[in-house]
C-alpha cells in the first residue's frame, strides 16, 4: 500500500497539523450500455444493495435558436446534432422552444441519444444508458405539452444522474465493483423531485469510485474523459456529468460535492456548476462520502440553467437529518439585474500566494473583478484564514468520515475496491477520534473567521482550479494532499459556491473562477454569475469533438 510522501506543506498540515502521523488496467471500455427498458421497481438486490440504500438514506455506513419540429422523426438526430454548437440548446432556450411548440422533447431526446452514440465511446461519460425509458419519458412530456399540461421549464429536458444517486429499478453502482449489482428499490429524493419536474432521464453517469477513488483504470468501467481533449482529466468526482454536459449529450445533470466534486469538473469541462448551501438540497438516497461535508447540486451549460435545476432540487426533506427547513426562494428572481450595488471580495491570497494559479486562470479572475467593478459593484480584497488551514481541516474530516462509511466493507473484502479508493480509505482508518475532534474544533474556528472577514461583502471571488486540465498520466495519486484545493474551504463552511468558465488557457482548455455566496443567498450568486456570463463569449464555444 502506497501513501503520500512527507515534505510538502499540504501533506504536513493534513497529517501533522490535526492528526497523527501515518506510517504511511488499462482502459477496457466496451460499447455504450443500453438497458433498453423503462424504469421500474426491481427484485431485492441483496444485503449489499440494502446496505447501500440505507447509507444514502440514513447516512449510516448559450442560448438556443429554436427550430420547428421536423416532420420526420427519423431525422431528429441530424436535425439537432450536426452543424454549429447553437444546435445544442441551453435548458432555458429549449424550455422556451418547447413551450412555444417549436421544439419537441422527442426530437431533443433523440438528438441527445444520437450524440451519446457518436461520442461516448470516446468520453466514457455514461455507465448505463436508459434509451427506451428516455424515449418513453420524452413522449409523455410531449403529450403533456401538446395538451397544455406542461410541468414547467424542465419538462422534456434530457438529463442524467451521477451514479451515486439511487434510481428505483435501475442499477446504482457508485462506479465500483462493490455495488456493481446494486439495484435500489426507491429513488433518491432529488431524483424523484427532478422526475416530477419532467426531466427525461437518459441514464447513469461515471464518477470516481464512491465519489472519491479516481481517476481509476482498475474498475468495472473506465473513467470519463474531458471533451475538450480526451487525453485530459475532466476532474472529479462528478466527471461523467461534466463531460456529458460539455459534449451536449445531456442538457443538465446531478453532481455531488464533498471537497469540490461539482465545481472541479465544471471548471475543467468549461460548464457551470453550483454547490448549494449545506442542507438546501436533500442527500437522502445519495450514497454518502463524508456526511458533514456532502452536498448535492446541479451542473449545466449556463448559470441560468443551474438556477432552473436547483429550483426543482431544493427543499426540506425529513429523510435527510441535515436538511434545512426553510422556504425555497425563486433562484431566477435576480437574473438580469446586473451587479450594481453588490459588494464583492476577492480572496487574492488564495490564488496568488497560498497556491498560485496559471497565468490564464489569474487573468480570467482579474478580468472578472474588473468587469464587476465596471458594472457598478464594489470590489475589494478580503483575507481569510490560509488555504492550507482549510485544506488540512477539510481533508482530515473527509478521510475520517469516509472510512467510517466504508469500514465494514473494507474489513470484509478491501480488494473489491480499486487501488485509489482502497488506499485513501486506509489512510482515513489510521486517524483517531482525537484527530477528528481537533479538526471539527478547527472547523468552527475557520467558520467564525470567515464570517468575521466577510461582514461587508456579499460575494467572494477566487479560483476553482489552478489551471487547465492535466493529462491523465500527470494526475498524481495523492494530488488532493500534495496540492492545495480551492473548493474544499466552502465545504468546510457549508457556503454556496458557483463555478463558471472565464476563457481558455494556452493549451486551448477551459479555465474558470469560483463565486461564493453567503448561506442561502444563491439568488444573489446566480445574479452575479449570470451577469458575467451574459457579457462574455465563452458560452458560444463547444469542444471541437462536438462541433466537428
Amino acid at each position: 500500500m502506497r501513501f503520500p510522501q512527507p515534505g510538502n506543506p499540504a501533506y504536513s498540515a493534513a497529517i501533522h497539523g490535526w492528526g497523527r502521523e501515518s506510517d504511511a488496467a488499462r482502459d477496457h471500455r466496451g460499447p455504450v450500455r443500453c438497458a433498453g427498458r423503462a424504469r421500474r421497481p426491481a427484485a431485492d438486490s441483496g444485503a449489499e444493495g440494502d446496505a447501500a440504500c440505507r447509507l444514502g438514506r440514513r447516512g449510516s455506513l448559450a442560448e438556443a435558436r429554436p427550430q420547428p419540429c421536423p416532420a420526420a422523426r427519423g431525422r431528429a438526430g441530424h436535425h439537432l446534432l450536426g452543424g454549429a454548437w447553437p444546435m445544442i440548446p441551453t435548458i432555458a432556450g429549449a424550455a422556451r422552444a418547447i413551450a412555444a411548440k417549436q421544439l419537441s422533447p422527442v426530437e431533443l431526446t433523440e438528438a441527445c441519444l444520437a450524440r451519446v452514440e457518436a461520442l461516448d465511446g470516446t468520453l466514457n461519460a455514461f455507465i448505463r444508458l436508459e434509451a427506451a425509458g428516455a424515449r418513453a419519458q420524452a413522449k409523455a412530456a410531449e403529450a403533456r405539452v401538446m395538451k397544455g399540461e406542461s410541468r414547467g421549464p424542465l419538462d422534456g429536458i434530457p438529463f442524467a444522474h451521477k451514479d451515486i444517486y439511487c434510481t428505483a429499478g435501475i442499477p446504482t453502482t457508485a462506479h465500483s465493483r462493490v455495488l456493481k449489482d446494486h439495484v435500489p428499490q426507491e429513488d433518491a429524493t432529488t431524483v424523484r423531485l427532478l422526475a416530477e419536474a419532467g426531466v427525461v432521464m437518459l441514464g447513469k453517469l461515471a464518477t470516481h469510485e464512491f465519489a472519491f477513488g479516481g481517476p481509476s483504470f482498475d474498475l468495472p468501467w473506465p473513467p470519463a474523459r474531458n471533451p475538450w481533449n480526451p487525453a485530459h482529466f475532466p476532474a472529479g468526482s462528478s466527471s461523467g456529468t461534466g463531460a456529458a454536459v460539455a459534449a451536449g449529450m445531456i442538457l443538465g445533470g446531478t453532481g455531488s460535492d464533498t471537497g469540490g466534486s461539482i465545481r472541479g469538473p465544471a471548471a475543467l469541462c468549461g460548464i457551470a456548476g453550483i454547490k448549494p448551501t449545506y442542507g438546501l438540497c436533500s442527500r437522502a438516497g445519495v450514497l454518502p462520502l463524508a456526511q458533514s461535508l456532502d452536498h448535492t447540486g446541479p451542473m449545466a451549460w449556463t448559470v441560468e440553467d443551474c438556477a432552473l435545476l436547483l429550483q426543482a432540487m431544493a427543499g426540506h426533506d425529513p429523510a435527510d437529518p441535515a436538511s434545512a427547513n426553510r422556504p425555497v426562494p425563486d433562484f431566477s428572481a435576480e437574473l438580469g439585474q446586473g451587479v450594481k450595488g453588490l459588494r464583492i471580495g476577492v480572496i487574492r491570497h488564495f490564488h496568488e500566494t497560498d497556491a498560485p494559479v496559471s497565468p490564464a486562470t489569474l487573468a480570467g479572475i482579474d478580468a472578472a473583478a474588473a468587469f464587476f467593478r465596471q458594472e457598478g459593484a464594489e470590489v475589494r480584497d478580503v483575507t481569510l484564514p490560509s488555504l492550507a488551514e482549510f485544506n488540512a481541516c477539510g481533508w482530515l474530516i473527509l478521510l475520517t468520515e469516509s472510512f467510517a462509511v466504508h469500514e465494514e466493507w473494507m474489513r470484509r473484502d478491501p480488494m473489491l475496491y480499486g487501488e485509489l479508493m482502497r488506499d485513501r480509505l486506509a489512510l482515513g482508518g489510521m486517524l483517531s477520534a482525537a484527530d477528528y475532534m481537533a479538526a471539527q474544533k478547527k472547523r468552527r474556528e475557520l467558520i467564525a473567521a470567515t464570517v468575521a472577514a466577510t461582514q461587508d461583502v456579499d460575494i467572494l471571488l477566487t479560483a476553482a482550479q489552478p489551471g487547465e486540465a492535466a493529462r491523465f498520466e500527470d494526475v498524481p495519486k495523492w494530488g488532493f494532499l500534495e496540492r492545495l484545493n480551492f473548493t474544499i474551504p466552502f465545504n468546510v463552511t457549508g457556503w454556496p459556491g458557483l463555478t463558471l468558465c472565464t476563457g481558455f488557457g494556452a493549451g486551448g482548455l477551459p479555465v474558470a473562477m469560483q463565486l461564493i455566496g453567503k448561506p442561502f443567498a444563491e439568488p444573489t450568486l446566480f445574479r452575479a454569475g449570470h451577469a458575467y456570463e451574459a457579457a462574455h463569449p465563452w458560452r458560444a464555444k463547444r469542444p471541437a469533438l462536438v462541433t466537428g
